[in-house]
């Protein structure tokens, strides 16, 4: 059974949905001593708020930290292992909301090999399959809990180049909304865009970020933020 859609009524639900900020930003968006971006997205149900508290858990000056809300807590209405067309308009909707801001991270000066975008749940649904549509080098991807969208059989022809772009997938082997399956051909998908991906599955581990995977994506901002990567 589909799940009711709060979005319905709307062409563009997640349009003018605020952006909660942190680190060096300014007004919202990055300041002008920011030298790279994190691109936080929330999971359903969740917060940009809440998404922003890893941020307390980096290293790294410099850097501007942005998280969008979806419009009622949720990216899309369903599974994303159900058909996109039974996601839509919201999936849309939040797929243009993340090039807006990805946009804004632009306009501050910082390089896409500068930004990472880092999902959990829903949110590393929606980053993975942001990144493989919109595939170059970025700074990086760590998709936690989550992996492309659509259902089994979805064509992957996506274009692009991800010219090793850092991209770290983590789950769970018995995670309750996410197939480890779909993990694998995450993996496999993003390896064949030219990402230098590292996948970790965690036995018995449920679904949830653990500190092995937090101290991952602490690493990987860090380097992006010193200028190693």
């Amino acid at each position: 059974m589909a799940t009711p859609n709060p979005h319905d009524g709307g062409a563009d639900p997640h349009a003018g949905q605020p952006v909660a900020a942190a680190g060096a930003v300014s007004d919202g968006a990055p300041a002008d001593d920011a030298d790279a971006a994190v691109i936080f997205i929330h999971g359903r149900g969740a917060t940009a708020e809440g998404m922003l508290e890893m941020a307390g858990e980096f290293d790294a000056e410099g850097v501007a930290y942005l998280a969008p809300q979806a419009r009622g807590r949720t990216w899309y209405p369903n599974s994303f292992l159900e058909a996109i067309a039974d996601n839509e308009p919201s999936l849309s909707s939040a797929l243009a909301f993340l090039g807006d801001v990805r946009e804004r991270v632009a306009d501050a000066g910082i390089a896409p090999e500068r930004t990472c975008f880092v999902g959990f749940s829903q949110g590393a649904c929606l980053a993975s399959e942001f990144v493989a549509r919109n595939a170059e080098r970025y700074g990086g991807l760590a998709a936690l809990s989550g992996g492309l969208i659509g259902p089994e059989g979805t064509p992957r022809d996506y274009d692009g180049d991800l010219d090793g772009t850092p991209v770290f997938l983590g789950c769970s082997d018995r995670d309750p909304h996410i197939p480890v399956e779909r993990v694998h051909e995450t993996r496999d998908v993003l390896d064949g865009l030219g990402g230098d991906v590292e996948e970790r599955i965690y036995e018995g581990m449920g679904h949830g970020i653990n500190r092995e995977e937090v101290a991952y994506v602490r690493n990987m901002v860090e380097e992006i933020a010193s200028g190693e990567r």
